[in-house]
């Protein structure tokens, strides 16, 4: 762990706290200003929500790497820029989403990130706010609630073209020693493989995916994150504790996946599976395969659209 100066972990944190006020006091009621355009053009009010997502994300981005000096190191497939994707990562800390926003920085996809969101997030000011203006995927965890709600938002994305860049924590909740207890034991009652670093995900949500969105996605990320020193907090990652995250990304295009239901389900456990895998040998020898890089961001590029700027 990196032990910052008072002094800078007070700027850090005071700093973190002013981006939150922006969101909810200057963001929010620009996003809600927005829903006054969505009878005219729903287009303009993506536009203007696009904006907002990419504002204040970009700004996280730019707080954690530039001012404090997060090193994110990457190994595996570097992913052809502006792709409509699922994205599956491990789920271990709430740090995980903002390492999610400075991958999507690098992949021209930070105003287009979309989550599934448990449905309390809604009522939360700043984030929760902001996300359901962005058509985030909000569930009850309970699929027969669920499915209506999320199968019409799935025919708006493909009925609009609207671009997708969509985070699945198909674990379901955080990492922890608790919860992996748990997840072992109905591992092992049930004949699967056992995980030591991972949850055993819920392909349901998965397979969903595929069947709605299979022909508006381009590909699917398979995003492992691993943390050298400890598990951070967002505090931790906003007062300048955290000195290196590594991401490792598979890439595997839509037309690779097969189409039955219980093959895709199959087919996503085995990602958990390598997932474990490699995260057992990232505590072992604090490597994810492949030879790393590290692509830092340009604070001007925030200033800039990210589809003028190419990414």
């Amino acid at each position: 762990m990196r032990r910052p100066s008072p002094l800078k972990r007070y700027f850090g944190l005071t700093a973190g706290a002013l981006s939150f006020a922006y969101l909810i006091f200057i963001l929010n009621p620009i996003q809600m200003a927005s829903a006054l355009v969505y009878p005219f053009s729903r287009r303009a009010c993506r536009s203007i929500n696009r904006w907002c997502a990419r504002s204040i994300w970009g700004i996280w981005v730019l707080m954690a790497e530039q001012m404090n000096g997060i090193e994110l190191r990457f190994t595996g497939e570097k992913v052809p820029p502006r792709e409509n994707a699922l994205l599956i990562p491990n789920h271990q800390t709430m740090t995980d989403v903002m390492v999610l926003l400075c991958f999507a920085w690098r992949c021209g996809r930070l105003g287009d990130m979309k989550y599934f969101v448990k449905d309390v997030v809604k009522w939360v000011p700043g984030v929760g706010w902001g996300m359901k203006f962005l058509d985030c995927v909000y569930v009850k965890r309970d699929w027969a609630k669920d499915r209506a709600s999320i199968e019409r938002l799935f025919a708006k994305y493909r009925r609009e073209d609207i671009p997708v860049f969509l985070v699945s924590f198909l674990e379901g909740t955080r990492l922890t020693e608790k919860k992996l207890a748990q997840a072992r034991a109905f591992a092992e009652e049930r004949g699967l493989f056992v995980p030591s670093h991972t949850l055993v995900p819920r392909t349901k949500g998965f397979v969903a995916t595929m069947l709605g969105l299979r022909d508006h996605l381009d590909a699917v990320y398979d995003i492992t994150i691993a943390y050298p020193d400890f598990t951070p907090t967002l505090p931790d990652c906003f007062g300048a504790k955290v000195a290196r995250i590594d991401i490792h990304v598979q890439r595997y295009a839509i037309a690779d996946l097969p189409t039955d239901e219980a093959e895709l389900s199959d087919w996503v456990f085995d990602r958990f599976v390598e997932k474990d895998e490699r995260l057992a040998g990232f505590a072992e020898d604090g490597r994810l395969p492949g030879t790393p890089w590290t692509d830092r961001v340009v604070a001007k590029d925030w200033f800039v659209s990210e589809h003028r700027r190419g990414a």
